[in-house]
């Protein structure tokens, strides 16, 4: 059953995910999507010793109970962005330094850094209610418990929290964006324009470091670092604009929280009992909201408009049947030039004398005879007129390629026909005019072959 307190969990995980979604953007197109990871890693001493420190202050009569509830968060904040930028930093110089590329140098960093935090909170975990479980999956179910009325409603804390830092990255990209997509793209240009691409830098760790610590304690770091990069990479496969992506990237991420959370409650229940396991009837939402993002991943993966392989299959196969369609149309005239105007109507003759596959015979002459470009006669396929302008243009292409290579650039003969061949069908008729003026109006090409001239359609 779906209830008012599993919307609030539902709300406050789909704010959380906006959030880190926005400085992945950016970490995605500055190839840097690594240092996401790192920074939630890193984070971790920061958060332990900060958190000692709250203790220490409270022990110490420095904070009152209310004090350290209410400067709790500060504290871990500032812990987690003193080390989160820190571990940039620190990467950066042991690449300079050491000698090391990039991704080297930043693994080395926060693999330290966060094998220490682990340390540190194993020791510290008998001494405080501090659970590792907790640091990996998050309490994003608990954290709704904790409201503040607003109006007629009453309100989970860390929405409210996590929403301020929507509109707080969202407000540093809009003062920022031009500086921060110049930076992203190229930061030497950046630096030419006297954009310091070094600020821009550190001004997006700051920014994921501060959105990495202020969502951990709801949700874990999973979650953490599965928006930081999964919902960028789905928003970078469906659009090749900036203010697209980032737009995509947030409602990609919310989407993700939405179905997790409805995922986490209604799929174990029809799965596990079919796999002998009765009792488990629901699941981590932060985890579940992890696993959205990465099948919203690989359905844009599949079926993006642009980079989807389904989409680059059926272009491939399209300029696949355009080829061989004027390669066939190619065929017939060169044959017509030869006296035979005719081609035969079956495709296993047609492609014994053409040399293709079936497959992409019946497919060229399928194609051809839609756009009317030839007919089938009692005796054989023939050209129509429409089919000889266009069959006259693509031969024109062909032997006039091979008549700059032979002329301008000293192609020996034997490789000209393998050349023209596959560029013939890329040549429009700006370029062929071009090319003619270049040869000064050629009549035969190497071969000895007339070239005929531009033909337009009537």
């Amino acid at each position: 059953m779906w209830e008012s307190l599993d919307s609030w969990i539902a709300a406050t995980g789909a704010v959380a995910a906006s959030a880190c979604a926005l400085p992945g953007c950016f970490l995605l197109l500055r190839r840097q999507s690594l240092t996401g990871d790192a920074i939630s890693h890193a984070a971790l001493p920061g958060i332990v010793l900060a958190f000692l420190a709250a203790q220490m202050a409270r022990q110490a009569g420095w904070l009152s109970d209310a004090g350290y509830e209410a400067s709790r968060q500060l504290f871990l904040l500032a812990g987690a962005v003193v080390l989160g930028v820190g571990c940039a930093v620190g990467s950066e110089w042991v690449q300079r330094r050491g000698g090391v590329e990039p991704s080297a140098a930043l693994g080395v960093v926060f693999i330290t850094l966060f094998a220490v935090g682990l340390v540190l909170l194993r020791l510290i975990a008998d001494q405080v209610d501090l659970d590792p479980d907790c640091v990996l999956y998050g309490t994003l179910e608990n954290s709704v418990l904790d409201t503040v009325p607003l109006g007629s409603l009453v309100v989970p804390r860390a929405l409210l929290r996590h929403l301020a830092l929507f509109l707080l990255n969202l407000v540093l990209i809009g003062l920022f964006f031009k500086e921060l997509r110049i930076a992203s793209f190229d930061p030497g240009l950046a630096n030419a324009m006297g954009i310091p691409a070094w600020l821009m830098h550190y001004l997006l760790m700051t920014m994921t470091a501060f959105t990495a610590v202020s969502v951990f304690e709801s949700v874990g770091s999973i979650l953490v670092i599965a928006m930081l990069i999964v919902p960028a990479a789905t928003a970078y496969l469906l659009t090749d604009r900036l203010v697209v992506m980032l737009v995509l990237a947030a409602l990609l991420a919310a989407a993700s929280a939405w179905l997790g959370h409805a995922a986490a409650l209604f799929v174990p229940r029809l799965v596990f009992p079919w796999l002998g396991y009765p009792q488990v009837t629901d699941a981590s939402t932060s985890g579940m909201m992890a696993v959205v993002a990465g099948a919203l991943l690989v359905a844009a993966l599949l079926a993006g408009p642009r980079y989807g392989w389904v989409a680059q299959f059926l272009r491939r196969r399209r300029l696949a049947t355009r080829i061989a369609t004027e390669d066939l149309l190619a065929w017939l005239y060169r044959n017509a030039e030869r006296g035979q105007a005719l081609l035969p109507l079956e495709s296993g003759r047609i492609s014994q004398v053409t040399g293709m596959s079936r497959t992409r015979v019946r497919r060229a002459v399928g194609q051809l005879v839609r756009r009317r470009w030839i007919e089938r006669t009692p005796d054989g396929l023939r050209l129509t007129a429409a089919g000889h302008t266009a069959a006259v243009n693509l031969v024109r292409a062909h032997r006039l390629w091979e008549s700059f290579l032979a002329e301008r650039l000293d192609v020996p003969a034997a490789r000209l026909h393998e050349s023209a061949e596959r560029i013939e069908h890329y040549l429009d008729s700006q370029m062929l005019d071009e090319l003619e003026a270049e040869l000064q109006l050629p009549e035969r090409d190497p071969h000895g072959s007339l070239i005929p001239r531009q033909a337009r359609d009537e």
